[in-house]
């Protein structure tokens, strides 16, 4: 099997056995934190939208039944989501 190339001044040159070892090592660590990075990216857009109708639950405000439940839906979002499906696509829910 062919080694990894690298650059090393302007020169293109082979990986050791051992550079390509902890190479695919690298990867293979890149690749198995793929879920957590898309909840992280998930809770945030979440925290934001949360965030852009906070005012809503202002004392002087009386919420909607629907600004209740996207605020709900919200915040229960990230529990419709498991290791598998979360790097497809997210459906946020409908700003009322």
């Amino acid at each position: 099997m062919a080694n990894y190339m690298k650059n090393v001044n302007g020169v293109n040159i082979e990986m050791s056995n051992d550079e390509m070892a902890a190479r695919v090592a690298e990867e293979k660590v890149w690749e198995d934190a793929k879920p957590s990075r898309g909840f992280s990216a998930l809770r945030q857009e979440r925290d934001r939208l949360l965030a852009e109708c906070d005012w809503w639950g202002a004392s002087d405000q009386t919420m909607s039944d629907a600004q209740k439940k996207y605020r709900s839906d919200l915040r229960d979002l990230p529990a419709q989501y498991d290791n598998s499906s979360i790097l497809g696509e997210i459906t946020f829910p409908s700003k009322p």
